[in-house]
C-alpha cells in the first residue's frame, strides 16, 4: 500500500492561572491532546521544565510512538517470517542532552523488546526480525537520531 496519509490533533493549552504567561513561574504547563474518536490525553512539560509529573510529556510520547512503532512493525514481520510472537514486552529507554543554550536534543533511544515464541525452531528467525521491523518503522525512519534495539528472544515453556 503506497500513498500519503494524514494525521489529525488537537493541542489546547489549559495552563492559564488567571494571568496568562505574565512569567516564566505564573502558568501551567497543562496541555490537553485531542484527537476524534479518541481518549484526551493529560500532557505537560517534563518535571524539570515546571510541568506536571503525573502528566505525559513530549518526551515520553516521542518514546512510547518509537516503542509502539518497532513492535507494531515487528509483529508484521514476524507474521512473515513464519514466527508465532504469544508475547512481547518492551522497556524502551531515551537520552535527551539539553545544549545549555535553552534547547536540546535525543541523542539516541535503545528498544529492549523481550519477546516470547511458541517454539524453539522461531527463536533465530524472531531475534532477525527486528532488524526488518526497524527498516519498516516509520517513526524511526523519521528521527535524526539512532534508535537501537537489544532484544531477547525465549521460548513459551
Amino acid at each position: 500500500m503506497i500513498g500519503e496519509h494524514r494525521y489529525r490533533l488537537t493541542t489546547t493549552w489549559t495552563g492559564d492561572r488567571g494571568t496568562g504567561t505574565s512569567g516564566y513561574r505564573e502558568y501551567d504547563r497543562a496541555v490537553t491532546i485531542a484527537v476524534d474518536g479518541k481518549p484526551d490525553l493529560l500532557a505537560s512539560a517534563d518535571r524539570p521544565f515546571r510541568g506536571d509529573p503525573h502528566r505525559w510529556n513530549p518526551e515520553d510520547m516521542l518514546l512510547a510512538a518509537l516503542s509502539e512503532c518497532h513492535l507494531l512493525s515487528y509483529l508484521h514481520a514476524c507474521v512473515t517470517a513464519g514466527v508465532v510472537v504469544v508475547a512481547y514486552r518492551d522497556t524502551a529507554t531515551g537520552l535527551m542532552r539539553e545544549d545549555g543554550r535553552g534547547g536540546g536534543a535525543f541523542a539516541e533511544v535503545v528498544l529492549h523488546p523481550e519477546v516470547v515464541v511458541a517454539d524453539a525452531s522461531m527463536a533465530d528467525a524472531a531475534q532477525a526480525a527486528h532488524a526488518q521491523a526497524h527498516d519498516w518503522c516509520f517513526i524511526a525512519s523519521s528521527v535524526n537520531f539512532p534508535v537501537r534495539h537489544e532484544a531477547t528472544v525465549t521460548v513459551r515453556p
